[in-house]
């Protein structure tokens, strides 16, 4: 296990915020040479780093801290009545994991659901190599979780496997599809594999609260946020 003093970490200079157009924003990150194990990963997500591509990082921009780390405590989650019917309608899917691959199959549902939901967005257009810098890990502890009804792929959800709990990194689905709700039942399908493999919590990222976006992430109660580093429960 790494001792987390001995870690470099680096502040990148002002830019535009992906999520607040009005607002700076500095990212730290941790140095891309250090090889982190699972342990240092879980202790890291602990104090609100999330990864991208092969990058750990966290928010760094001074006054702002409108960017809050959000988890959902696996052991008390109760899904409420639309939760329910989100999995009842999703059943039918089967769900396989794969080490981290960009397939023309996959890439081809990730570009469509990049064209359909995020044309005004920073990912847009996207490219093969945008979709490997951002997804795509070495590391042990990153899987692709596929989606499938009767072999016809629908969503991918990254998803890291950390010991304290797996991260939802990101999901990307079929936006034909949209009765199904497959991001939210994404989530859902990541609280119970947590249960299975007895992890205590599912790390959803970033809640901003005038971000539309992110509003999804606090329809899942109990939700727990880092607020000034301890971990503040919202029922």
């Amino acid at each position: 296990m790494t001792d987390l003093a001995h870690l470099k970490f680096y502040a990148t200079q002002p830019h535009q915020c992906s999520y607040l157009p009005d607002e700076q924003a500095v990212t730290l990150f941790l140095d891309p040479h250090q090889r982190i194990d699972d342990s240092t990963y879980s202790r890291l997500s602990e104090l609100g780093f999330r990864r991208s591509g092969e990058h750990l990082y966290r928010p760094h921009c001074g006054q702002c801290k409108a960017c809050i780390p959000a988890r959902i405590p696996v052991a008390d989650f109760v899904p409420n009545s639309q939760q329910q019917r989100i999995y009842k309608r999703n059943r039918d899917l089967q769900v396989e994991t794969i080490r981290p691959v960009i397939t023309d199959e996959i890439y081809q549902l990730y570009a469509r659901y990049i064209r359909a939901r995020h044309a005004d967005g920073d990912m847009y257009p996207p490219s093969q190599e945008q979709f490997r810098s951002f997804l795509v890990s070495d590391d042990a502890f990153c899987e692709f979780n596929e989606f499938r009804l009767d072999g016809r792929l629908l969503a991918v959800a990254v998803t890291d496997r950390m010991g304290n709990g797996l991260s939802a990194v990101y999901t990307f689905f079929d936006p034909d599809e949209s009765r199904r709700s497959l991001g939210r039942y994404a989530i859902l399908w990541q609280i119970e594999e947590a249960r299975r493999a007895s992890l205590p919590a599912i790390y959803l990222g970033y809640w901003i609260r005038n971000c539309r976006k992110m509003s999804y992430k606090t329809e899942y109660r109990p939700l727990e946020m880092l607020v000034n580093q301890r971990w503040i429960r919202v029922t």
